[in-house]
């Protein structure tokens, strides 16, 4: 093969940019924006409840309304991995994991914008610290998205988001019961235990990714415990 020969093969491949720029458009347009929007404005909502309800809000409700509005902006992202036409997306040569990352990619800005606007809601004198709360933030989102990504990757349902979702709320739900209070990761700024919980937050973002990554891949199929009889094997000359 001459080197005319090879540049003329390669050049019919379509590169990485190509297949990205043709995949932009219907993945965005496969994106569950409703759901993404109403958990962002709820969320938005609860992180300006310290500001609504009272004149001289104190730190611990400025806490808790930015801590909840992490989670439900968590649940919205349980939906981003639903594919309505898996069945027919799960032949395609693109890999899912390169088609789970670029819906990822898409939403991303619009969660830093959202994260942007729900800590600017929160007034400045009582605002928890930046950097530690957005470490929770990102450790709650990879969680819910690592969950939605090990729905896809064990089962056959094209739209896992409501059952993760519903499940993600549980355990955040009784986490804080759950948890021994020694790992501080729902304590306030003021307590010793809060460097400690937040290298706990630190590890679960990092276990969470891991889990994320390992769901990645297609499923594997199942190999059928009973062989199947082919056309030509019968029971001639009997």
């Amino acid at each position: 093969m001459t080197r005319e020969t090879e540049k003329r093969g390669g050049a019919q491949l379509p590169s990485t940019t190509r297949v990205l720029a043709q995949l932009t458009r219907p993945v965005l347009r496969a994106l569950p924006v409703r759901a993404l929007v109403a958990t962002a404005a709820v969320a938005l909502l609860i992180a300006a409840l310290p500001r609504l309800l009272s004149d001289e809000p104190d730190q611990w409700s400025a806490l808790v309304a930015l801590r909840a509005a992490a989670l439900t902006f968590a649940l919205g992202l349980a939906f981003v991995l639903d594919d309505p036409t898996r069945d027919l997306t799960s032949s395609v040569p693109t890999r899912r994991v390169f088609r789970t990352t670029l819906r990822v990619a898409l939403v991303a800005p619009f969660a830093a914008a959202w994260w942007t606007a729900a800590v600017l809601l929160i007034p400045s004198k009582i605002r928890p610290p930046v950097g530690d709360m957005t470490l929770e933030a990102a450790a709650a989102a990879v969680l819910s998205l690592a969950a939605a990504a090990a729905a896809l990757r064990f089962t056959a349902e094209p739209e896992p988001g409501q059952r993760v979702a519903a499940g993600f709320l549980v355990v955040a739900l009784v986490s804080p019961l759950a948890l021994p209070y020694d790992w501080g990761m729902y304590v306030s700024p003021a307590e010793k235990q809060w460097g400690v919980g937040h290298d706990h937050w630190a590890m679960v973002l990092v276990g969470a990714g891991l889990v994320w990554a390992a769901c990645g891949p297609e499923p594997v199929k199942r190999r059928r415990l009973i062989p199947t009889r082919s056309a030509g094997s019968g029971l001639s000359g009997v």
